[in-house]
């Protein structure tokens, strides 16, 4: 059940999740921080393809959905946070993003993650095209501050594009897979 006042855009098939995930680094021995869970269809696909998840979900009407979703599919590596992300501890070990989280909170997010005592391995947001765009630190176009602060510790780029039809319901922007992976000290 989607909650308006969220900014709430569900990917609707599982199949994509994992295609999705097929384009990121995420490994088998990798803890992953899912922001914005929903009812699991990402989630149950990074269960099958990591050793940890940790889902962080701040509406109760979801994360009692994505909890009946996860017992009958009898996944058991997945810790569900009923928490708002921007209030949430990160871990403390070595971790990685993947998430479809609400547009609105894009910046907040991206901000909590790198200025965070312990920024991930490497992240991957569903994000309104304008803004990813915005992300990348390319003379083709307009790179934000926070775009600018991003490319010095993260390689950015723009994974895939997605189409509205991917989602429930339809966002009314054009949407894109991020990728940024942290760039190793030398």
């Amino acid at each position: 059940m989607r909650n308006p006042e969220l900014s709430q855009h569900f990917l609707k098939s599982p199949r994509l999740a994992l295609i999705l995930i097929g384009h990121s680094n995420l490994k088998k021995r990798d803890l992953v921080v899912e922001i914005g869970a929903g009812s699991g269809v990402i989630t149950s696909a990074l269960a099958h393809r990591v050793s940890q998840v940790i889902a962080i979900e701040p509406d109760e009407l979801a994360v009692k959905k994505l909890q009946t979703n996860l017992k009958k599919h009898h996944i058991e590596n997945v810790t569900i946070v009923n928490q708002d992300f921007l209030d949430y501890k990160l871990p403390s070990t070595p971790y990685k993003v993947f998430s479809n989280p609400p547009f609105h909170l894009s910046s907040k997010i991206i901000h909590k993650l790198i200025e965070s005592d312990n920024p991930p391995e490497s992240f991957y947001l569903i994000l309104q095209k304008q803004f990813a765009l915005k992300l990348l630190n390319t003379p083709r176009h307009y790179t934000s501050q926070l775009g600018l602060e991003l490319t010095q510790h993260y390689t950015t780029r723009i994974r895939l594009p997605l189409k509205p039809i991917d989602f429930t319901p339809p966002p009314a922007v054009p949407t894109v897979l991020f990728e940024a992976k942290k760039i190793p000290n030398i």
